[in-house]
């Protein structure tokens, strides 16, 4: 079973100042990217898997999506997405990706964002994600960049010369990752590249399009602390499509 961090009180509380939380898309950097791998819209059968407070869900809706279900395991995340959303065609549910089941072929984009990471079997879960998709049917993904998470405590460090360097070891060894991000011991799961890639194909999708998401110019210059992120990938984006 997936932990249920996001219903740690302590974690909640933390996790809900982020500025992805407060400002919806548009605290995410990556959202443009994103945004820029979705298929069109319009009178689409969307699942939001983790939706968290739902901004995708309302967003995809907004964009001519005819019906969205939004999934996430904490009962927080579906209350504040239930609060604040006002649309009939948008139906949020408390479920746990580990031991999801949707009907075939109801689907016709599958969307997630940073909570991948967080499902131990990722081979069920890509499998049960091509069955729900209709022919034509598109997956939008973002997690946890596997260069980000492999180490057992990542951290920045400094090298020989003083340049902040992101130590990257263990990395072939698949598996648990415990980290302290608002709470000790937050669990992840982490997979090579070649894993996340090849367990696509294998189920039967063909890649679209796969970005290693880094800050752009425009956006260090307004916000300075971001400069960082580009000097290793914190987020993979993935798209693929089952023919």
């Amino acid at each position: 079973m997936t932990q249920n961090i996001y219903d740690n009180p302590d974690f909640f509380t933390g996790y809900s100042q982020l500025p992805r939380q407060v400002q919806g898309l548009d605290g995410a950097p990556e959202w443009p990217v994103i945004r820029a791998l979705l298929p069109e819209l319009e009178s689409k059968r969307v699942a939001d898997l983790g939706c968290g407070f739902g901004w995708a869900s309302r967003w995809f809706r907004e964009n001519g999506a005819a019906s969205v279900l939004g999934l996430d395991l904490s009962r927080n995340m579906i209350d504040r997405a239930r609060a604040d959303t006002d649309d009939d065609a948008i139906d949020y549910r408390i479920a746990g990706l580990d031991t999801l089941e949707l009907p075939e072929a109801a689907f016709d984009l599958v969307y997630s964002a940073l909570t991948f990471h967080y499902v131990k079997d990722f081979g069920r879960l890509i499998r049960m994600i091509h069955a729900e998709l209709a022919h034509g049917g598109e997956l939008v993904f973002t997690i946890e960049h596997p260069i980000f998470m492999a180490a057992a405590n990542p951290h920045w460090i400094r090298d020989e010369s003083g340049r902040k360097t992101w130590p990257v070891n263990g990395y072939s060894m698949e598996g648990e990752r415990r980290t302290d991000w608002f709470v000790k011991g937050v669990l992840k799961h982490h997979r090579t590249l070649a894993t996340t890639i090849n367990t696509l194909i294998g189920a039967g999708f063909t890649l679209r399009r796969v970005e290693e998401f880094a800050p752009t110019p425009d956006q260090i210059a307004v916000m300075p602390e971001m400069a960082e992120e580009a000097e290793r990938p914190m987020m993979l984006i993935v798209s693929a499509k089952k023919n």
